[in-house]
């Protein structure tokens, strides 16, 4: 299998009431699954942890060089998937388990302040938005942990990744729901990943 047919899809570790993270069991489920026989699925847990998951990440790019990236994050509370298009660079200021939080509140230093990923998010999520409105689009990822990852991913990946925030509650919560929902966005996310660039 060519090594850039790779895609790394990354789940949190636990967190506060979470003993196992919802986006780490979609993780698994998803390497259970698969997305296709040309495409292969290197999944990763993250601790909720600012300087190891920024290390991680770092890695995972350099060492995989991986086609794309999906970072899985739970919303707490929520009972819709949410597709982020932006990662921040800046705003920091919660801390993660280890009780840590960025001095300067920021991933990089010197790096762009938003970063946009190449997947147009908002055509994804109307192609999966109806019906009930399951799958929505933002542009704030929430500034913790997912977020940080995300911009971190951005940056190394050229752009090349997603960050989907999944339920925590309701009927979507449940992995039989869940992971075929997920299997067929990400899909979706690399077809669009194929399309040629638009001409000027």
């Amino acid at each position: 299998m060519a090594e850039n047919e790779t895609v790394v899809i990354t789940g949190f570790g636990p967190f506060r009431e979470f003993l196992v993270n919802p986006s780490w069991t979609a993780a698994q489920g998803l390497k259970s699954v698969g997305l296709g026989k040309k495409t292969g699925v290197y999944i990763k847990e993250l601790p909720v942890s600012y300087v190891k998951s920024k290390q991680i990440v770092a890695e995972l790019w350099q060492t995989l060089h991986p086609k794309f990236a999906v970072h899985l994050g739970v919303a707490r509370g929520s009972s819709i998937v949410l597709l982020e298009q932006r990662g921040k660079n800046s705003g920091y200021r919660d801390r993660d388990v280890c009780g840590f939080c960025p001095e300067s509140h920021c991933c990089i230093e010197g790096g762009p302040e938003k970063l946009d990923s190449v997947i147009d998010m908002r055509r994804v999520s109307k192609q999966f938005g109806q019906p009930g409105m399951e799958v929505i689009y933002s542009r704030d990822a929430g500034r913790y942990l997912c977020d940080f990852t995300y911009y971190c991913s951005l940056y190394h990946g050229q752009r090349r990744a997603a960050l989907v925030h999944v339920p925590s509650s309701g009927g979507l919560a449940s992995a039989e729901r869940l992971v075929p929902l997920l299997q067929a966005l990400i899909r979706s996310m690399l077809q669009q990943l194929e399309e040629p660039p638009p001409t000027a």
